[in-house]
């Protein structure tokens, strides 16, 4: 394994000599739903009926990209046109939740969603997850693996890397924000269950989050204000210069609303452009308006495509 693992990072290391980010692809074959059913919460990422229908449609692709990032192999998803040749406009599109595997099924209804409209959906998984190297961070080391995708996107045929949209679920939010901050060349973003204020969440649950913050981060006892600071967007909200859609459900028992209301006020108060929207009694997923919240999304990167 550990000779696997040098070979690894010889490969991605000379790809990057080269001037090249992507290192393979790799079509991925779904399972039928009855091989996923028993998931926890799979039917609010994909209802049967949705992923039959996107499984089935053979115009589209979805493949395994591994690609370079500081010295190591990471994985993305990629969603486009069975026929590949004319670029797309893409949505650079962020997963929640942290260390994960598998996770295709889950997003490949609102993939489908969206590639219908007419995009491309390339999506980082960050470094630990669906086998790749690296330790993720949760908005450390592991944000240069979403910045690189600016440069993969220059790599794929089916990829318009002038037209880039950043797209974000709850940690995924979070990375967008940080993105924006760290000027990812994206035309407009849009988060949905995002945290923005790492601060309170402390402050007001202590007991839940003191415990992660000790496993996701080893410095955390030494360094807290940085590893906070860096991922609380409330506090360097000036630097948000993209067009930014904030959306949250407002019975989210996962994160409170309070998180993207406190983001939307001191984005008011600089004059900044973004929408607010919150959809009352829905979740932390926004699974009761899945068709609405993506179709808000993309309406918003079509506001802003031209400009």
């Amino acid at each position: 394994m550990a000779l696997l693992c040098l070979i690894s990072i010889a490969h991605a290391a000379e790809a990057q000599k080269q001037g090249k980010i992507l290192l393979s692809r790799d079509r991925i074959n779904l399972p039928p739903y009855s091989e996923i059913a028993e998931r926890p919460l799979i039917h609010l990422y994909a209802p049967e009926p949705a992923y039959v229908e996107a499984r089935a449609d053979t115009r589209f692709v979805l493949e395994r990209l591994t690609y370079a990032s500081d010295g190591i192999e990471v994985v993305a998803h990629l969603y486009r046109s069975s026929t590949e040749g004319a670029a797309r406009p893409t949505i650079v599109f962020n997963r929640g939740s942290y260390i994960r595997q598998d996770t295709a099924p889950e997003h490949i209804t609102s993939f489908h969603r969206l590639a219908l409209a007419g995009y491309t959906v390339l999506a980082p998984m960050y470094r630990g997850s669906e086998g790749a190297e690296g330790q993720d961070q949760m908005g450390g080391d592991d944000l240069n693996d979403l910045m690189k995708v600016a440069e993969l996107a220059k790599e794929l045929a089916s990829v318009d890397s002038d037209q880039l949209f950043l797209y974000g679920e709850s940690r995924g939010g979070m990375m967008v924000l940080q993105a924006i901050r760290d000027d990812f060349p994206a035309r407009a973003a849009a988060t949905f269950g995002a945290f923005t204020n790492l601060y309170r969440l402390m402050e007001d649950s202590p007991e839940q989050y003191e415990p992660l913050a000790n496993q996701l981060w080893p410095e955390w006892r030494e360094n807290p204000e940085a590893i906070i600071g860096r991922r609380s967007a409330v506090t360097w909200a000036e630097q948000i210069d993209t067009p930014l859609l904030i959306m949250h459900g407002g019975n989210d028992q996962s994160m409170p609303v309070e998180q993207s209301l406190e983001l939307a006020g001191q984005l008011q108060r600089l004059g900044k452009i973004y929408e607010l929207v919150i959809y009352g009694y829905d979740n932390h997923r926004l699974s009761r308006n899945a068709e609405a919240r993506d179709a808000r999304a993309m309406a918003w990167f079509k506001r802003h495509s031209e400009e």
